[in-house]
């Protein structure tokens, strides 16, 4: 029950503090599910969203589906209905269309472990759209508590990343929609290195760069 309120605090606390960042009439681009569903507390990337919504904030929010699991289209996108937040999903691959044509104020996403010096490792595909705000001039913003940070790790490239089964992406709810015996690549996260993060936004307060020693500093 301690560590379950801690966890809703840090949440709740990471909302407001990154809610602050999102202006008035932005659209946000969020990956993967980082509502209460996946934390148990108030949400970090999602939390954030959402508490900017409650602010009073006009936001609407792309939601990318998040193959191959869909955790955006099955998740995400459900949490924000309840939130009453516009939503608007979209397949991953269509991400760079919107940000180009300048549909997009920001990205937040989640992080599953962040590296000593700000690499960051979340869902497959997260590392794409780091790329792509970088490109396009937007901030791109981790949202994660501070155990998420692990400072015996220097680097991302420390971070192991799991390899999952092939059935994930050659079927779908057990229906195949790929050749049998086809070879399948299935890693379940990337890592964006921390020259393309913007600020990662913990209940300590909001990290900025440069990370080594700002991490230093919290952790």
């Amino acid at each position: 029950m301690k560590i379950h309120a801690e966890e809703a605090e840090a949440t709740e606390i990471i909302s407001r503090s990154g809610a602050e960042l999102i202006e008035d009439g932005w659209t946000i681009l969020t990956h993967c599910n980082t509502g209460p569903l996946a934390t148990s507390g108030y949400g970090t990337a999602l939390g954030i969203i959402i508490m900017a919504q409650q602010q009073g904030k006009n936001i609407e929010v792309f939601v990318d589906e998040t193959r191959p699991l869909l955790q955006g289209a099955r998740l995400t996108t459900w949490e924000l209905k309840k939130a009453s937040v516009k939503s608007t999903l979209i397949t991953d691959s269509m991400a760079g269309y919107f940000i180009n044509r300048g549909k997009i104020n920001c990205i937040i996403t989640g992080a599953d472990r962040i590296a000593a010096n700000g690499d960051a490792a979340n869902k497959i595909g997260t590392y794409t759209l780091a790329v792509l705000a970088h490109e396009n001039g937007i901030p791109f913003y981790i949202a994660a508590p501070t155990t998420t940070i692990d400072p015996d790790i220097k680097t991302g490239k420390e971070i192991p990343i799991e390899e999952r089964g092939a059935e994930e992406v050659t079927h779908i709810r057990e229906v195949s929609i790929a050749p049998e015996g086809i070879s399948v690549a299935n890693p379940a996260f990337d890592v964006t290195p921390h020259r393309y993060i913007t600020a990662i936004i913990t209940e300590k307060g909001i990290i900025r760069p440069p990370y080594t020693r700002a991490i230093r500093a919290i952790v």
